[in-house]
């Protein structure tokens, strides 16, 4: 006979309660380590990268920027008076000097100006030496004047003095002698006044002479500009050196002021870099600077740092202190490097793509073992050129990818091949 047993179901289904808990924490312990599992890395071709190796050293910081070779010296002439080219004598460049005519133009009002300038100026002058012979004429009969007033004191006054004695001997009146005195007096106050009249005479006339050299000193400015406006005609170099422009040509009208021709002297030159705004700050004058002419590099120093900033660049003056080389022209196009700084025992790297001074960044470090790259916090530093001080993440001796991975922001390692 049977005997049922409810022990062994009851058994039978806790076993397949536990079997089915565990199988369901197994799947999902699964589902959380796939869920956990970093998507597969790229494989990239080593070729494609640019790598670098982190250094400790001497670093140092630099400047670059683009430029030209500019004269230090340059003469712009521009026309004095309104006038037409007639003939461009010198065609640009040609080698002139100071007296080297460039440019012939005309005005016949100008011409006329100038004569009639020097006419006036004859006039006055000789207006002024014959209001000077009357003065001296003048003068010399006040002070004939004065003499003839003087001797009449004198005899007078030896008359009064030769009167006294007789007077007192009784021998003439008193009266007769009282008048010899008066006269004497009389003829003493008229030297005075004489005297006086001499010296106003000529404090007057050194007033109207002056007058006369003001005036001639003003029509001689006059007759001096209307000179150089007539020998402006023919436009001159003004200093020996290389023509460089001629903005105007036969036939043109020109107005005062307006620049006919451009002069430099194309042995001694001087660099302009154009720097980028961002980076002129730590510019200093007196520093080093290497300029690259494309055919040799030459020394020089910073001489001069515009205020200003222009197209988002600031202009840059450099002294060349050495030698140029040959082909070194005005206009030729160069690049200068200005050392700012040299970093004694800094870690550095090559510059990365994207890689800005005081900054932080994420770079794929390179494990040489594996080949694999993961992508490291790093905090940069102080910049160059090229290089780039590290501060933090990085140890000497560590390989880092300097390229562009922006492709490649999705991932945080790199199978490289």
């Amino acid at each position: 006979m049977d005997i049922k047993r409810d022990d062994l179901k009851t058994k039978k289904r806790r076993r397949q309660i536990l079997l089915g808990l565990v199988g369901t924490a197994a799947l999902l312990a699964v589902g959380v380590g796939v869920a956990k599992l970093e998507p597969a890395a790229p494989s990239v071709d080593r070729s494609s990268l640019w790598l670098d190796t982190v250094k400790r050293g001497e670093m140092l910081r630099e400047v670059r920027g683009p430029g030209t070779l500019v004269p230090r010296e340059i003469r712009w002439i521009a026309s004095t008076t309104a006038a037409r080219v007639e003939r461009i004598v010198a065609r640009p460049g040609a080698r002139v000097e100071p007296d080297t005519v460039i440019l012939e133009l005309s005005n016949p009002e100008v011409v006329e100006l100038q004569l009639a300038a020097e006419a006036a100026l004859t006039a006055a002058e000789a207006d002024y030496a014959a209001q000077r012979m009357t003065l001296e004429s003048q003068v010399l009969d006040q002070r004939a004047n004065f003499a003839a007033v003087s001797a009449d004191y004198e005899s007078a006054r030896l008359q009064a003095e030769a009167e006294k004695e007789l007077a007192d001997d009784g021998i003439i009146s008193r009266i007769q002698y009282r008048r010899s005195q008066l006269a004497e007096e009389q003829l003493k106050v008229r030297v005075d006044i004489e005297k006086q009249r001499i010296a106003k005479l000529g404090q007057t006339h050194e007033a109207q002479l002056a007058a006369e050299r003001a005036r001639i000193a003003q029509l001689r400015n006059s007759a001096d500009l209307r000179r150089r406006q007539a020998e402006g005609l023919q436009v001159k170099a003004g200093i020996a050196g290389v023509l460089q422009l001629v903005p105007v040509e036969a036939g043109q009208q020109v107005t005062p002021g307006m620049n006919l021709a451009r002069v430099a002297k194309p042995d001694q030159l001087m660099a302009e870099l154009r720097i980028p705004e961002t980076q002129v700050k730590d510019i200093t004058i007196g520093q080093d600077v290497r300029v690259d002419t494309r055919n040799g590099i030459v020394p020089g120093t910073v001489s001069r740092i515009d205020p200003s900033v222009q197209n988002g660049t600031v202009l840059v003056d450099v002294d060349l202190t050495g030698p140029l080389p040959p082909g070194a022209r005005p206009d030729l196009s160069v690049d200068g490097t200005i050392e700012i700084e040299r970093l004694e025992d800094v870690l550095y790297v090559g510059r990365p793509a994207y890689g800005q001074p005081e900054s932080e960044v994420r770079l794929f470090r390179l494990d040489p073992e594996t080949g694999i790259a993961q992508r490291v916090p790093v905090k940069l530093g102080r910049a160059s050129v090229s290089l780039i001080e590290v501060q933090q993440g990085l140890q000497p001796g560590d390989q880092i990818v300097l390229s562009d991975t922006s492709q490649w922001d999705e991932y945080d390692r790199l199978e490289i091949n």
